[in-house]
């Protein structure tokens, strides 16, 4: 290639240079504005990605609750009531062993309206565990649940739990407990009854347990005579209190003469003793006195020289 001028460049080398460095400024530009455009889009998009995540821990966290066998449009306002009724107990966890011999060797967990295990969502409400093989068996599901009560008991039932083998026609296990009232207790004496699994139909497990949240509510009525007593006794303090302020601060009185109508009670206080000693004296009132006094007639007369002597002379 010539050279002009002995110059190491080519010809329009030079020329050149200028719009080069301006196409590969342009493109630093663009690719700047490019990484300032991406970064707040990546940002967003990391954000929706951990809410999503959170939302799903959430609900996966939240624990199920007892729902009544049926639309949720035909429970009763009754059913709703004896569910919010054992609310405190659902953080509890109950534990009962039953070992017969050596072929029944079982622990049982139950919780009210929540799942024992929560990790699993089987909505195991009462889990049945073989201690020697690790097994484990629904006996009830709490997304199968009937309540009812009396007057002084709750009775839970969950239904849905795994089925029979041989026993009950291979029908699903249920399992029933029986919340006796005991006041002053939250929870205690879980323990089992009895399995009935020798008919071809209606099996179940019969458990029970003391709580004070099948108590009936006690009455705190009081009574007529109680109520009049509380006026009678608020009205006492009422004039004792105003009168004493209004005589020592209106009319100026001082010690008893503070206690309003202290004259006329005064007066009542001794008719109430004058009353009570006419009625309550053991002797007639006209007996005749144990003593008699000395009048002045009986006294004679005395001599008025009978001190003359003590007089000065």
């Amino acid at each position: 290639m010539p050279l002009s001028g002995g110059s190491l460049f080519p010809r329009g080398g030079l020329a050149c240079a200028p719009a080069c460095a301006r196409r590969e400024e342009a493109g630093r530009r663009r690719r700047r504005a490019g990484s300032r455009m991406s970064s707040p889009c990546h940002t967003s998009a990391v954000l929706v990605v951990f809410m999503a995540l959170a939302v799903v821990g959430a609900e996966q966290s939240k624990e199920r609750s007892c729902d009544v066998i049926g639309d949720e449009s035909s429970e009763s306002q009754m059913e709703r009531a004896l569910l919010k009724k054992l609310e405190p107990l659902s953080p509890m966890r109950f534990n009962v062993t039953v070992e017969k011999g050596k072929t029944e060797n079982y622990i049982y967990h139950f919780r009210v309206c929540r799942e024992v295990n929560s990790t699993l969502h089987d909505f195991g409400g009462l889990v049945q565990t073989d201690r020697q093989n690790g097994k484990t068996t629904v006996i009830g599901r709490i997304n199968e649940t009937q309540v009812f009560n009396g007057s002084d008991w709750i009775m839970l039932i969950y239904k849905g739990g795994d089925s029979y083998g041989r026993h009950c026609s291979g029908e699903k296990r249920r399992a029933v407990i029986m919340i006796s009232c005991k006041r002053g207790v939250t929870a205690s004496s879980f323990s089992i009854i009895s399995e009935e699994r020798e008919k071809e139909q209606e099996c179940f497990y019969l458990f029970e347990m003391d709580s004070s949240v099948a108590c009936p509510a006690e009455d705190s009525h009081l009574s007529v005579g109680s109520i009049l007593l509380i006026t009678f006794a608020s009205l006492i303090a009422v004039y004792i209190i105003g009168g004493f302020l209004y005589q020592r601060l209106v009319v100026g009185a001082k010690g008893m003469e503070q206690f309003p109508h202290f004259a006329f009670w005064q007066d009542l206080g001794n008719l109430v003793a004058d009353g009570c000693d006419f009625v309550c004296r053991s002797k007639p009132r006209n007996a005749p006195a144990a003593y008699r006094g000395v009048g002045d007639d009986q006294l004679g007369e005395e001599s008025e020289e009978r001190d003359d002597h003590l007089l000065p002379m």
